[in-house]
């Protein structure tokens, strides 16, 4: 659910407060007027703790207060399981008791945003570990100053992937997906591939600067994280299938 939310203060240039847990990094990121920050922090386990503490000292350093902030921009996946949960616990509790709209962000867009940054390209695939052999995908388009979604994200093995691609090849792919499963993405030589971000917290502040100046905020109540594994753990049973048909297939 999208839409202009009736109550709160609206301006062209809004001051948002900006988190992103869905990898081992952990985001952060402050816009107001005149004002860009963001800051890059170890995540993972560590995220659930430290991030309130983070964002609150975020706020102090350049005297602002929750009350202060326009919106609570929050990445919602796909991505780590926990890492979602967090994000989304956190803009939720922030964004009620401070009676702030929520800016739901992509997090395949911010690996996209950063490629672009790298690049300069406007045609972005991102293709991101998600564990299990598998691939978080999705395409993206800077088009008229902002990004456009053209393959949504999906949860994809890699031979699915490998022919997605194939089907829609674009010059430049981004993500973790590139170091982790390396030549078995079939990709062709002159592809230019982003497998690093230079800053994921510099694209969160921008990309959530983009989607406030479109008028894209919710009620805290929706902000949802955005899981693509119906399954984020496999039994005892599964996990050791897994392991033999993978043996299988490398004899």
């Amino acid at each position: 659910m999208i839409a202009r939310t009736p109550g709160f203060r609206l301006s062209a240039m809004g001051t948002l407060l900006a988190f992103d847990t869905s990898t081992d990094a952990m985001s952060v990121g402050l816009v107001a007027p005149g004002l860009q920050v963001a800051h890059d922090r170890a995540g993972g386990p560590q995220a659930s703790a430290a991030l309130i503490p983070e964002l609150m000292a975020l706020l102090a350093a350049h005297g602002l207060a929750l009350a202060d902030i326009d919106a609570i921009a929050f990445g919602c996946g796909p991505g780590a399981f926990t890492g979602l949960r967090t994000a989304c616990s956190v803009a939720q509790g922030l964004a009620f008791g401070a009676n702030k709209p929520v800016i739901p962000v992509d997090s395949l867009m911010l690996v996209a945003d950063d490629a672009r940054a790298q690049t300069g390209a406007d045609d972005i695939c991102v293709a991101m570990d998600a564990r299990m052999d598998e691939i978080y995908a999705g395409g993206y388009r800077w088009d008229g100053g902002r990004w456009t979604v053209t393959s949504a994200p999906a949860l994809l093995r890699i031979d699915a992937f490998n022919t997605l691609w194939q089907a829609h090849p674009v010059a430049v792919v981004a993500g973790s997906a590139l170091e982790a499963f390396g030549d078995r993405l079939a990709l062709a030589p002159s592809v230019q591939r982003v497998p690093q971000p230079r800053s994921r917290a510099e694209a969160l502040v921008r990309v959530a600067a983009q989607l406030w100046a479109r008028g894209v905020r919710v009620d805290a109540a929706h902000a949802l994280p955005v899981y693509l594994r119906d399954k984020v753990a496999q039994t005892t049973v599964e996990r050791a299938h897994d392991k033999l048909m993978k043996a299988k297939a490398a004899a």
